[in-house]
Order: C-alpha cells, then sequence, then structure tokens
C-alpha cells in the first residue's frame, strides 16, 4: 500500500539548526516531505515557490518573528489555509493566544514530546486534506446544482468533519454532552421564540440552527493538551488560564470555514457560540469579557445550556448534581452569569431539561476503548 504520508510536504521553520535537524529526521522517518528554513523570509520564498501541506513554526526568530510570518502567510491567499502549527519555548497564556489571534491551528511548547508533535501533524494534515477534497468536490458540484444547494453541501461537510475530529477528542463523555446540550438549547430557543425581547431574533431557523451548531461549542478543545483535558482533578490557575484559550481556538477554526461559506448561518452561530458560550452576564467571562447583549443570544443559549450539563455531570474532581441543585445554581447565576431573561425563561421549562437528562444518557453497556 502506499505510503499517503508521502503526499504530504512539510515546511519547518527555526533559527535553531538542532531543532530543525531534530524535526526534519522524525517527520522523515514518518514518511512526510520535509523542507527546513531558518529565517522567516527564506520560509515566505519557499512556501511561495511550493505551497507546503503543513507548517511548523518557531516564534523567536530574528529580523522576522513567527507571528509575522504567520500574519505574512495568511495575507496570501494561496498561503491563508495551510495550518501552522506553532512550536515555541514561550509558554506563557498571552504567547499562546497571540499565536492562535495570528491564525495559528495548533501550539506545542518546548521541550516537546515528538510523538505528542507527530500525533498533532496528522491530525491537522488529516483535517486539512478533507478541506481539499471537500473543496474539490464542491466545485465538481457547481455545474449540477444551485449556488445554495451547494454551500448547504459543502457546510454540512465541513460540520461532519469538525464534529468527527471532536468525537475523537480525549473528553470519553463528549459525545452525549453534545446531544444533550443541542437539546437544551433547542428547547430553551423555543420557549424564548415568543418572549417581547428575543421574539424578533428567533424563528424557526434559527432554532434548527442552534440545535445543530451547539455541537461545535467547544470544539476549540482539541488544541488544549492531554495533560491539561484529561487531569483528574482540579485544574491549577496556570492550567486554567491555558484551557482559557479554547474558545478562540474553536472561534478561528470555524471562522476559517466561514470565511470560505459566507452566507452559511450555521458556520457564523457556530463561530458565535465557540467565542463566547464563556462570556458572563456581567462582563466577568471569557475570553473578552463582554457583557450583557454584547454577548450573542445563542451564546447566552448555550451558556445556561452548558452549565446545567456540566453540573448534572460526573467529573473526577466532583460528584453529580442533582438537578433541583442544578436549577439552584442556575438561578443564583441571575444577572451574574446567565441573561436575566433566558434564566427566567428556563425556571419555567427546566422539568424538561430533567427529562431530557434522563433520556440521553451513556448505555451501561457502552465501553470506552
Amino acid at each position: 500500500m502506499k505510503n499517503t504520508k508521502q503526499q504530504h510536504n512539510i515546511l519547518i521553520v527555526d533559527d535553531t539548526p538542532e531543532n530543525l535537524r531534530l524535526l526534519a529526521t522524525a517527520l522523515q522517518r514518518e514518511g512526510y516531505v520535509v523542507r527546513v528554513a531558518p529565517t522567516g523570509d527564506l520560509a515566505l520564498n519557499m512556501a511561495n515557490t511550493e505551497t507546503p501541506d503543513l507548517i511548523i513554526l518557531d516564534i523567536d526568530m530574528p529580523d522576522m518573528n513567527g507571528y509575522e510570518v504567520c500574519e505574512a502567510l495568511k495575507e496570501n491567499r494561496s498561503l491563508s489555509v495551510v495550518p501552522v502549527i506553532f512550536l515555541s519555548a514561550l509558554q506563557d497564556t498571552q504567547s499562546k493566544v497571540m499565536a492562535f489571534e495570528r491564525g495559528g491551528v495548533d501550539y506545542t511548547t518546548k521541550p516537546f514530546i515528538i510523538e505528542e508533535l507527530l500525533a498533532r501533524v496528522a491530525t491537522h494534515l488529516e483535517l486539512h486534506q478533507l478541506r481539499k477534497d471537500l473543496e474539490f468536490k464542491n466545485r465538481s458540484l457547481f455545474l449540477t446544482v444551485s449556488d445554495q444547494e451547494h454551500e448547504i453541501y459543502a457546510a454540512q461537510i465541513s460540520t461532519i468533519v469538525a464534529l468527527a475530529k471532536l468525537a475523537e477528542s480525549r473528553d470519553d463523555d463528549t459525545g452525549m454532552h453534545i446531544d444533550r446540550v443541542g437539546c437544551y438549547s433547542k428547547l430553551l430557543a423555543i420557549a424564548a421564540k415568543d418572549y417581547k425581547k428575543t421574539k424578533t431574533e428567533i424563528d424557526e431557523a434559527f432554532i434548527e440552527t442552534i440545535y445543530h451548531a451547539s455541537a461545535l461549542h467547544d470544539i476549540g478543545k482539541v488544541g488544549i493538551t492531554d495533560s491539561i483535558l484529561q487531569k483528574p482533578a482540579k485544574l491549577s490557575p496556570e492550567e486554567f488560564e491555558i484551557m482559557k484559550a479554547h474558545p478562540v481556538i474553536g472561534f478561528n477554526t470555524l471562522n476559517a470555514v466561514f470565511n470560505s461559506y459566507p452566507n452559511n448561518k450555521m458556520i457564523r452561530m457556530g463561530a458565535d457560540i465557540a467565542k463566547c458560550h464563556h462570556e458572563k452576564w456581567n462582563g466577568d467571562g471569557y475570553p473578552e469579557g463582554l457583557r450583557g447583549e454584547q454577548i450573542p443570544l445563542s451564546a447566552r443559549i448555550i451558556a445556561i445550556a452548558d452549565v446545567y450539563d456540566a453540573l448534572r455531570s460526573k467529573r473526577p474532581y466532583k460528584a453529580p448534581f442533582t438537578h433541583e441543585e442544578a436549577v439552584k445554581i442556575i438561578k443564583e447565576g441571575c444577572g451574574q452569569h446567565f441573561d436575566p431573561d433566558l434564566t427566567n425563561i428556563f425556571e419555567t421549562i427546566h422539568e424538561s431539561f430533567d427529562k431530557h437528562w434522563d433520556l440521553l444518557q451513556i448505555p451501561s453497556t457502552e465501553t470506552t476503548i
């Protein structure tokens, strides 16, 4: 069987020769075609000469740092979709957030575990290849379907790819959590449809869209390291700061898809939800500290649905709360964490949340591999 890795070429950009040799050797052993560049300018020239399938990029380099290189790549139409994994000795949260804001898809700190980096490379190459395959199929479909049908088809496939990757994430309960949050969000949106302050924003299309787009709320967690995501205890303040980067990661991932399909409301809503579902009504949330109606309505709905499910769920560091306890906590967050109008609406329908919690449990016979 042909080694498909040989079809992928990877560009490594680092001003340290030892790092270039180590990475190049490891990637070549995996069957990848590897090119190396010790400076940002040379890397851009090489990328323009032959488009790489993925770039591993250091930040702290002379003349042109990694942030500047990534920005230049994203400004180039033919190179803007190339996934960039930042590899840096900078471990502070701000450096990581800046990397994702510049368009990076992942961030690994030095010293790194080569096996983990190889796994991340393989995942992002697969995503990149799926996106290229999707675009090819879309071009083929263009002559046989209308623009609208073409957009819907492309968005559906893009979403399936994202959900498939999310399902492969390291959270054992991810799948059922997604189903429950989708149901809770739809229930709350239906109840809010005729409310005077939200009825102009919520229609049948909004309800169906939020049901599907809710699945994308935590997609950014694919960029969080296993040691944090799977930690069997509460996170330290430093670890929590890293975890707080996942809304930005998720937004960047979905916004890249939205840029290709700008008329698709589902991807637009998914990007809003991914970025803003941890914002709080009083402005104490993250990543931007938005307050009140600055937070998209979809994200305010998801906030209640997500927190309710988190409270009801068992975690290594806490026992599950009862339905009554979860309702009490959400009511206490009215006007602080949660939209007060949506909280009041939740109070009128909370029994349906409990019903769906019971219906959407992981079967006891399920085995986690």
